[in-house]
């Protein structure tokens, strides 16, 4: 099973507020998911990124793969942009 950590949309129509879940790479987008670690809405001014590190670090410990996405808002959450 490979592990993804990866966006799941919620929200409304033209507002999404987007989950960062750990979660099977052949799961569907918004389907069955492991964990919430975060969450990320692009609605605000900056945008606002939250995380749980340490939840983070465990994953990736355990050889969960950041999508391209993520991975951008990741290293946005870590330089505080």
């Amino acid at each position: 099973m490979a592990l993804r950590i990866r966006l799941a949309r919620h929200g409304v129509k033209k507002h999404p507020i987007y989950r960062i879940v750990v979660a099977n790479s052949e799961a569907k987008r918004d389907g069955r998911f492991i964990e919430i670690i975060g969450a990320y809405d692009p609605n605000c001014n900056p945008a606002k990124i939250a995380i749980r590190q340490e939840a983070l670090d465990q994953w990736q410990g355990r050889g969960a793969k950041p999508t391209a996405t993520v991975a951008s808002l990741l290293k946005k959450a870590r330089t505080g942009e």
